[in-house]
């Protein structure tokens, strides 16, 4: 269980500290100053928007209520731009290594050595610190044509691309290629795909070339990757594919990381929660891919959700005379900026 911690004064003192400022902790930044709380964001990235922005920031989003396909990077940069008038402080490349419970609230402080006192603390850090699997071969070729995050479209233009993999990112990176790449190759070491039944019509209904039961064992080539070879299950021997740019999208390794040690309820790698979105710890709530419940649905639109109930949750726990309702946004004057 978290101890109280020395005697010291705070870098910052908020009403809600959000650890995780990805698209659920920007939205619950949001809502704290719709709610009229004042906010910390704590990010272990040097900039906000989580996974969406470090991974698929040009990729487009197709279920959040009222924007009928967002690219990542548009999405979050709206969640900014709403959140903006309430002025969140952003802490961001640091994470909270702890969490100690004081009087009338918590003290966390950052591996940066910034020390923040809140009355209440929402934990929206998705499923923790990612990693990407890596690529058994040819790691040496890690930024001179191996990628496992595409941040800008435009590295697959007039290029050779293969992308590795059968989940749902490895289909969406292979559909995001075709339009702008001279080929696309995507090798998976099954026959089964784990994507979408959607993209992968699309997928086969397309011109990338689909190699199953194949598994690609060497990336070649001087200064930058110029071909890889392809094991394919029954050809006698490799295949060899041109290719400047391979997409390695194998999945990752999760990890909470200090969350860990925090005292929290957890259930595998995520925080276990009640229906107002409290942890097992007094004023800590959970929301988005870090919380866990009885019939939980891991989306964004949930997490949106989600939040906003910790937060109205939060405000009454917070001062016990506010109301739980927080009224409608459209009854109010809006503020600076919106």
């Amino acid at each position: 269980m978290p101890q109280a911690s020395a005697v010291r004064t705070p870098d910052e003192t908020v009403d809600l500290l959000f650890v995780g400022a990805g698209p659920v902790g920007l939205f619950g930044a949001y809502y704290a100053g719709f709610r009229g709380l004042s906010m910390a964001v704590v990010d272990a990235l040097p900039e906000v928007g989580g996974q969406v922005q470090a991974i698929y920031p040009e990729k487009k989003i197709y279920d959040i209520a009222g924007l009928p396909g967002v690219p990542g990077q548009e999405l979050i940069g709206n969640l900014v731009r709403q959140a903006e008038p309430f002025a969140p402080k952003y802490l961001l490349s640091q994470q909270v290594v702890r969490l100690e419970r004081r009087p009338g609230g918590w003290r966390a402080t950052t591996s940066a050595g910034v020390v923040v006192d809140a009355l209440g603390v929402i934990i929206t850090s998705g499923v923790g610190t990612v990693t990407p699997r890596p690529i058994p071969a040819g790691e040496a070729f890690l930024g001179r044509g191996l990628c496992y995050f595409v941040p800008r479209l435009e590295v697959f233009d007039g290029k050779d691309v293969v992308v590795v993999g059968g989940g749902d990112s490895a289909v969406d990176w292979a559909l995001a290629a075709l339009p702008r790449a001279r080929s696309t190759t995507l090798v998976h070491r099954r026959r089964l795909f784990r994507a979408h039944e959607h993209s992968l019509a699309l997928l086969h209904e397309s011109d990338c070339t689909v190699l199953v039961d194949a598994t690609v064992t060497e990336l070649r080539g001087n200064e930058r990757l110029e071909s890889v070879a392809i094991d394919v299950a029954g050809e006698s021997g490799p295949r060899e594919t041109e290719a400047q740019v391979v997409v390695a999208a194998l999945g990752f390794l999760m990890n909470l990381g200090p969350i860990n040690d925090w005292g929290l309820e957890l259930a595998g790698r995520a925080i276990r929660v009640d229906s107002r979105m409290r942890t097992n710890l007094p004023g800590v709530f959970a929301a988005g891919d870090a919380a866990t419940f009885d019939g939980k649905v891991k989306l964004i639109a949930v997490g949106f959700g989600e939040v906003a109930t910790a937060v109205n949750n939060a405000a009454v726990v917070l001062d016990p005379r506010a109301e739980l309702a927080p009224g409608h946004s459209s009854d109010l004057t809006a503020p600076a900026g919106v």
